[in-house]
């Protein structure tokens, strides 16, 4: 064996160490309370210390959902990303809030993720026969992806592995790489998941760039999908932040220009919607206009608004529908992507769809491009949205206090209600569960904006009435603490 063989073969000896030591077991073991995972993302080098930071056990906007409602056994079960008592690695974990009670068990860890990165936070779904299946993701290639299913119906107690498979080339392959995932389930046709995969790009004279490319995937019974369909594939790429009316399914996202020196990662604009009403056999504009996937131009019939023109960055939160099953849009917009003023306002916006054309209004300022809120919109009409917009208290981290908004007239004016303030750290990333019940409205997680801390998980009713889930567990079921309402 000559030295050029040497070499490969202890490449490869060495590639196939890595991924044995990524792999990770089912772990089925009861947490002794809830803690949620500190990450920190662009150390920035200036006082707010990071580009965004905090607790951010129910991150990203990307990743949905991470709570369902299941009014058979009247429970809304929840995963996160939870974290050892020292908060050294992500775990995956699982409960439910038994609305009849008003208690919640001692969490389930699936699986520890092995990395503290909250990119690999978890999302799950319920199929029709009540089994709960977890996707854990990755993030971009830098590590494996899982999928587990619980072995019975609407119990979180232990769950399997599945050996998921995509089709490629007309051929079965194992499916262990997702990022930013987004799982829906229609009774009658299986899984319908949105997902990222990342792309080596060749861009003439630069570097070659990693392109985050948007596309879906289908599944019958959750184990074997499709062949991965691309969404977009505009310049460097695009975040997608999607929902779901009946068998409607629509997508709303930006996208990364090319810069010249630049990854493309910070650099986000415009905001564009499509969808699908047959499970993504073909897709639309919000006007019923045909398009041919993946788009590939920056100005096409899916542009709702064009952001790059006004030099502004594009942050999605949401995307639901009204009772007419027209698409709204919650999202931020900022100068820039650094944290501080100078890139302010931070704008919260809503676009809807009023069957012919895009209304964009703002909502409200908050001091953070990374604060994250949901859009809830009721069988009357009623909008509202619980969101971190007013200060916390690390200003300008990401996060703030949690505000519940509501407006009774399409987003033209709004009241606003504090549901949290003299909080020791920031609040962040509210996300509504999917067939959302009123006792369990918002989910989310706290942690200080500029170094590492415990996160601690809440949850809202739609009234604003807040609730910590307990920290440690001395019993095995046990009441949420219901917080102090804040003075008006």
């Amino acid at each position: 064996m000559n030295r050029k063989h040497i070499f490969l073969f202890l490449i490869c000896f060495l590639v196939v160490q890595i991924l044995k030591a990524q792999q990770v077991k089912t772990l089925n073991i009861k947490d002794t309370g809830y803690r949620g995972i500190w990450y920190s993302n662009e150390p920035s080098k200036d006082e707010y210390v990071y580009k965004y930071s905090g607790g951010l056990a129910t991150y990203p906007a990307n990743h949905y959902p991470f709570s369902i409602y299941v009014a058979k056994v009247n429970k809304t079960f929840f995963c996160y990303g939870g974290a050892d008592v020292e908060g050294k690695t992500l775990l995956h974990a699982v409960s439910y809030f038994d609305h009849k009670t008003g208690k919640v068990p001692k969490p389930t860890i699936v699986l520890d993720k092995k990395t503290n990165n909250a990119h690999d936070n978890p999302v799950m779904n319920i199929d029709r026969d009540g089994y709960i299946w977890i996707f854990s993701t990755a993030h971009g290639t830098n590590g494996p992806s899982y999928v587990h299913k619980s072995l019975k119906p609407y119990d979180i107690d232990a769950f399997e592995q599945i050996k998921a498979t995509k089709t490629v080339d007309g051929k079965t392959v194992p499916m262990n790489n997702f990022s930013y995932v987004q799982t829906w389930y229609q009774p009658e046709n299986g899984f319908i998941n949105l997902f990222t995969h990342y792309d080596r790009q060749v861009i003439p004279n630069q570097p070659s760039k990693p392109r985050r490319t948007i596309s879906f995937m289908t599944s019958k019974d959750g184990i074997n999908y499709s062949t991965w369909n691309d969404l977009a594939t505009i310049e460097e790429g695009h975040y997608q932040t999607s929902g779901q009316y009946k068998n409607k399914l629509g997508t709303s996202f930006n996208y990364h220009p090319i810069k010249e020196g630049e990854n493309g990662l910070n650099y986000r604009t415009n905001l564009y919607y499509i969808q699908t009403q047959d499970f993504g056999k073909t897709w639309q504009s919000a006007n019923g206009n045909a398009l041919e996937i993946p788009l590939k131009d920056i100005k096409n019939s899916a542009l709702v608004k064009d952001y790059a023109a006004l030099g502004l960055n594009v942050y999605i939160n949401d995307l639901a529908y009204d009772q007419n099953g027209n698409p709204v849009i919650l999202y931020v917009t900022s100068k820039g992507y650094e944290a501080g003023p100078e890139k302010g306002p931070r704008t919260w916006h809503t676009a809807r769809f009023d069957g012919e054309n895009w209304e964009i209004l703002p909502l409200a300022n908050s001091d953070n491009n990374y604060d994250m809120g949901s859009l809830y919109i009721d069988d009357k009409g009623t909008w509202q949205v619980i969101g971190p917009t007013n200060v916390g208290p690390q200003p300008y981290n990401t996060g703030g206090e949690m505000v519940l908004w509501k407006s009774n007239n399409q987003g033209k004016t709004w009241k606003s209600k504090a549901i949290t303030s003299n909080s020791p750290f920031n609040h962040s990333y509210a996300r509504r569960p999917v067939n959302v019940n009123k006792g369990f409205y918002a989910f989310w997680a706290d942690g200080h904006g500029r170094e590492r801390s415990l996160s601690h998980l809440y949850f809202s009713d739609s009234k604003g009435n807040v609730y910590q889930l307990p920290e440690t567990m001395d019993a095995d079921f046990i009441k949420p603490i219901k917080l102090k309402k804040p003075k008006k």
